[in-house]
């Protein structure tokens, strides 16, 4: 749109000048009418802060005067239930005034309606701590007692999300950000490049199935490339992807639009092509081997922090990885729980709408089996899936996580629209194309600052939240803090509706009855 613009302005002057010369003088006015508004457009090409007016001049204000003329009261998320019906509903442009560190306060109180089935609340206290005596930057080590390399990571990181998915310009401000506030980057599965590389912010370096760029040429894994890119200053931990929240069981996909012939020689395939990645690892068949594989990781890597992220499906399945960590005494240092409801740039809607456990559900399961077989102590928390607000962040902390993670506020940080365009390379503000005419209109030493700001901002907004409930330290957070609506006269605690189990219970042999079955099938020897 910018050559385009600029070609269009030429042709238009041309066009009015002879006209004004040879046809009617009254054509000059019009020249100067249209001289001024080629002018607003060139600074629109050349300003740095709006990457949508940047990438299209003129029209693309089009955009700021649809929303002041809508009622703000319409510009939010929804976030739903299995049922489809609202949990809550947060304001969109909090994401947009933390990130460039505008006021995000609102008048005339909540517009949510408080009475509705699904809404919740965190309980506050008479006696609140004094905002300003506590740490304002919560960290959380991960490390167990195999790990040689431990991490003091920021209680919220930035989610995986690929280059190639996202363009080079916002994986450079991902990293950036991270870089300028003390935070990590996941790579996301699609390997590692020079742009995750190049401003030296902390990074979670994700193995998917197709192990990019640590990959044999026949996409088997590669432990001679591993350790050699393990071994980089800016890889902190590793991430073993088994499932995304958004697709689980079908594994990545480039579009084929997406895949440039950079790209492609990172990740070792052919240009131009769909990449799907396996839907399972090559690298290891059965519970007990994945376990001896993330051993093996962790030695090739120096004894950096070693994790993997799922979606909760077969719930027999995860039991079966913790009976074969308890059957060969060895534990990751992390699990990432990613959420049904989490994003993706391209999947199936099926299995985005109905596929993968909801991330309260899988958190609250994934915490209750590490309890239950007492090794929780051993094992760090992430929880990953729509975690936009200090309140997101408090709720999931509640249920078990130790440290979430976020993508599409992280996204929105850097200037995304969802303008739901990201499968298609046509993304207008640069964000998920790689296209180099849209891409350039991401200023990254802009964007790198406002995701900067976005983080610390929600951190603080968790801060003073665990201020306002007279808590000193997120460890001080339990599941009856939080309350839920369940229907129009009865309210229930997180604590009723998803139930903590007894430490070490399962190890005795007291598996909760709603567990049983799953336990019983869990088998360390084979995923079936």
């Amino acid at each position: 749109m910018r050559k385009l613009f600029l070609q269009f302005s030429i042709f238009l002057v041309i066009v009015l000048a002879a006209l004004a010369w040879f046809v009617w003088s009254g054509f000059w006015w019009l020249l100067l009418v249209a001289g001024l508004f080629i002018l607003l457009g060139i600074y629109d090409m050349v300003q740095t802060k709006h990457s949508l007016i940047r990438n299209f001049p003129i029209f693309g204000r089009a955009r700021w005067i649809m929303e002041a003329l809508r009622p703000k009261i319409y510009q939010y998320f929804v976030e739903s239930d299995t049922d489809g019906k609202p949990i809550n509903r947060i304001d969109r442009s909090t994401i947009y005034q933390r990130a460039k560190l505008q006021t995000d306060t609102m008048p005339f109180g909540t517009q949510l309606n408080v009475y509705a089935e699904g809404y919740e609340w965190m309980t506050h206290s008479i006696s609140p701590v004094d905002f300003h005596k506590l740490n304002h930057d919560p960290r959380v080590v991960f490390g167990n007692r195999d790990c040689k390399q431990p991490y003091n990571g920021s209680i919220l990181n930035v989610s995986a999300m690929s280059y190639g998915s996202l363009s080079r310009n916002a994986i450079e401000a991902l990293n950036g950000g991270a870089k300028l506030g003390n935070f990590a980057h996941n790579t996301g599965e699609g390997g590692l490049s020079p742009y995750h590389l190049k401003h030296g912010g902390d990074l979670i370096w994700q193995i998917g199935t197709g192990y990019f760029s640590a990959r044999n040429l026949d996409g088997s894994f590669s432990e001679q490339a591993f350790a050699e890119k393990s071994a980089l200053p800016q890889v902190k931990m590793i991430e073993i992807k088994l499932s995304q929240g958004a697709k689980p069981g079908h594994g990545g996909i480039l579009p084929a639009a997406k895949n440039t012939e950079e790209i492609a020689a990172i990740r070792l395939v052919e240009k131009g092509t769909t990449v799907y990645s396996p839907p399972f690892h090559s690298a290891f068949s059965t519970p007990k081997e994945m376990i001896l594989f993330i051993a093996k990781l962790r030695e090739l890597s120096g004894g950096k922090p070693i994790g993997f992220k799922l979606c909760i499906g077969h719930k027999s399945e995860f039991i079966a990885i913790c009976k074969a960590m308890i059957e060969l005494d060895t534990y990751p240092d992390f699990i990432t729980v990613d959420g049904g409801e989490g994003g993706t740039g391209a999947a199936p809607q099926e299995f985005s709408n109905y596929v993968g456990a909801p991330l309260l559900d899988g958190l609250a399961f994934v915490h209750n089996v590490l309890v239950g077989f007492d090794i929780k102590q051993h094992i760090k928390l992430i929880a990953s899936g729509k975690m936009i607000s200090g309140f997101h962040l408090v709720r999931a902390i509640a249920l078990g996580a130790d440290a979430c993670s976020s993508a599409r506020a992280m996204m929105m940080a850097l200037g995304c629209i969802q303008a739901l365009v990201c499968n298609t390379n046509e993304c207008p503000t640069g964000v998920a194309t790689q296209d180099p005419q849209l891409t350039a209109g991401l200023v990254v030493n802009d964007k790198k600052q406002r995701v900067c700001n976005y983080h610390n901002e929600t951190v603080k907004s968790l801060v003073e939240l665990m201020g306002a409930a007279g808590m000193k330290s997120t460890e001080e957070l339990n599941r009856h803090h939080i309350y839920r609506r369940v229907f129009m006269n009865q309210v229930t605690t997180f604590e009723d509706i998803f139930p903590p189990v007894a430490t070490g219970c399962m190890l005795r042999g007291e598996v909760p009855e709603k567990y049983r079955m799953d336990f019983e099938r869990a088998h360390i020897d084979s995923w079936k």
